[in-house]
């Protein structure tokens, strides 16, 4: 009975589809939700579409001159409201429906009582109303100005983290080339090209210049790491002929622009100046000295293997012992290989003269 059950279910696993037995694969992290105020500017941005979308509709009941003065306009009337509110989210944008939900009746009020003093209905929702934004070029929960002024923010060389909104720390993340609280200065490795009251032009010091008075060699008045100011200009400090090199002990140092690089010693050398055998401090186990190279000793050349039938073969740094041609091992032993009967009794192959037993092999 158990065989049968065993074949019964491989059977069943093997009609499966293979990919319904492939591990789930792991769920992609959720995406970061937006900052409320940006919910609220595209609530806002998207209302505002929807009446340019209604601005020439009507009642649609036929004698519209009637209903709109009977009814009051269409344009300023809660028809019109709820149908540009059904549209401003959409389906699968819940940040969004769950902000309309809060707000609903603030947009209401302000449809019905404040457009006329608030035209501004980002300003007077998100900004005034649910203070989930700040003016351009402040930011906070305080509204507090971005670094360089609210009128250019960051000198208009940056960004200010969280402008616009009540988050953010308001640093200046700078463009490159320009740094400083407010972006107002160059950074390290640029110079000030041109400079008025309103402009500043950063360009790049030549290369290995942290600080410059001009792009030329000689203009440097600070080196980068790994350079040494020399009648003003960098000079590459070589690190190999200091103590500033850390490689290991079985490495050895080259020297790179600005820097340095730990390279592997040859295998023949314990410890090393450079590269190749030819550079050792000493000889690896398995090496020796010969002129100024450490070279391979083979130690086939002394070396008996203690089993029978067994031969030295000569590695790098090594040697190893080897069945003879002609035997396998099996079970650490060297033993004999056997010709199949049926190959004794088949017409020999023709052999050349000094053909080994495995090219005659090949052959049968």
């Amino acid at each position: 009975m158990a065989p049968a059950l065993l074949w019964g279910l491989s059977l069943f696993l093997s009609l499966l589809d293979p990919a319904w037995l492939q591990p789930s694969p792991p769920p992609h992290p959720p995406p970061s939700e937006p900052h409320p105020c940006h919910t609220c500017r595209a609530l806002v941005d998207s209302f505002n579409k929807g009446l340019e979308r209604t601005i020439r509709d009507n009642f649609g009941g036929g004698n519209t001159a009637w209903e709109e003065e009977k009814l009051s306009k269409y344009r300023d009337s809660e028809t019109r409201l709820v149908e540009v509110l059904e549209g401003v989210c959409s389906k699968s944008d819940f940040e969004c429906h769950r902000l309309l939900e809060l707000s609903e009746e603030l947009v209401e009020s302000w449809w019905f009582h404040k457009q006329q003093e608030a035209p501004d209905l980002f300003h007077w929702l998100c900004s005034d109303s649910l203070k989930l934004c700040c003016p351009s070029g402040t930011f906070g929960p305080s509204c507090l100005p971005c670094p360089g002024g609210t009128e250019k923010p960051c000198g208009g060389y940056g960004h200010c983290e969280g402008e616009g909104t009540r988050g953010g720390s308001g640093h200046c993340d700078c463009q490159a080339g320009y740094g400083g609280e407010a972006c107002s200065q160059c950074g390290l490795g640029y110079f000030e090209a041109e400079r008025n009251a309103s402009h500043l032009v950063c360009s790049a010091c030549f290369g290995p210049c942290a600080r410059c008075s001009g792009p030329e060699e000689s203009n440097c008045l600070q080196c980068k790491k790994g350079w040494a100011l020399h009648h003003l200009k960098c000079v590459d400090i070589d690190e190999c002929g200091t103590e500033r090199a850390n490689c290991g002990a079985d490495e050895f140092c080259v020297n790179t622009e600005g820097s340095y690089e730990c390279r592997d010693c040859a295998k023949a050398c314990l410890g090393c100046m450079g590269a190749g055998p030819g550079r050792c401090k000493k000889c690896s186990p398995g090496y020796q000295q010969v002129g100024s190279k450490c070279l391979d000793v083979d130690e086939c050349e002394t070396t008996v293997c203690p089993g029978e039938n067994e031969q030295c073969e000569n590695t790098e740094g090594a040697y190893r012992c080897v069945c003879a041609e002609g035997y396998k091992q099996v079970e650490s032993i060297c033993v004999k290989e056997q010709v199949p009967g049926w190959l004794l009794a088949a017409s020999p192959p023709r052999v050349k003269e000094n053909q080994t037993w495995h090219q005659i092999t090949l052959l049968l």
